[in-house]
């Protein structure tokens, strides 16, 4: 389980596209899985706002090495890289090298989001400890044990943190899906009971997306076309989201002083009208 930390900066003077924002003393915010898809749209958001930013990933390093050096190209060491199982948690020592790969970046965190998940079907009658290791660990176990590792960092700074959550972690679960469902849900409890030990110092609330990015076309979760007419037709916004969405609203929880505890469901009204069971 090693652990590495890579950042590469261009060595052309910084270019701030925005002017009024500068790097050099500016938050910082650590987004786990964050090389691709929502991770790394929460990533390039939060860089366009002003925050040094802190790519994680496990096998994406290349792409979490090239979205890095674009932004780094914007402005001059205002992104890393950090490369890491998640299962580090499962060792204390390698636990506290990855937090310290995290802080040693740019000295500081002062906002943590829970990105990286694993999602997959669990059919009764198939379901194994491999599987329930990898989906807990992931979505719940990795979250509760990172928040606690980094902590005293958030306090300093008197941060949040945000997790990624799902509109069917709560009463309207995917058929098929029981382990995920589980786990997501555990994440949501945990994000309510993190908020009242945590508090005052460090805000934790979540962000449940619909569907805002659908799965890759070559993936054995793809969906055919008339399952994305489907999904369509039950969202009262009649489109599928994007990952911009989820940004922009795990931005706004991350400036939300007085907000904590909160799951903010970004999905285009459908869980009004999901019912359950599949896709």
């Amino acid at each position: 389980m090693a652990i590495e930390s890579t950042v590469k900066s261009d060595t052309n003077p910084s270019i701030d596209v925005n002017n009024d924002l500068s790097y050099s003393d500016s938050p910082v915010i650590l987004v786990t899985g964050s090389a691709k898809r929502i991770g790394a749209a929460i990533i390039r958001a939060a860089h366009h706002q002003g925050y040094r930013v802190i790519i994680h990933c496990h096998h994406s390093e290349q792409q979490a090495i090239a979205l890095a050096n674009q932004l780094n190209e914007i402005c001059d060491n205002s992104a890393a890289v950090v490369v890491a199982d998640l299962a580090v948690v499962n060792d204390s020592y390698l636990l506290t090298q990855f937090v310290q790969s995290v802080i040693d970046r740019f000295g500081q965190l002062d906002v943590l989001v829970h990105n990286a998940s694993r999602f997959y079907p669990t059919p009764l009658n198939s379901i194994d400890n491999d599987q329930w290791d990898e989906l807990f660990l992931s979505n719940a176990k990795a979250p509760l044990l990172l928040s606690q590792a980094f902590l005293p960092y958030l306090q300093t700074q008197y941060g949040c943190i945000i997790s990624l959550l799902d509109i069917h972690a709560h009463n309207k679960p995917f058929k098929h899906y029981t382990v995920y469902n589980m786990a997501k849900a555990a994440q949501r409890m945990m994000v309510q009971s993190l908020a009242l030990e945590m508090a005052p110092l460090v805000r934790i609330n979540g962000v449940a997306p619909g569907v805002n990015i659908l799965p890759d076309a070559n993936s054995d979760q793809a969906l055919d076309d008339t399952q994305q007419q489907n999904i369509i037709d039950s969202v009262p916004m009649q489109r599928i989201g994007t990952p911009d969405d989820i940004a922009q609203s795990v931005l706004y929880l991350a400036k939300a002083n007085y907000v904590t505890g909160e799951i903010i469901n970004v999905d285009g009204g459908r869980g009004l009208t999901l019912a359950g069971s599949n896709f």
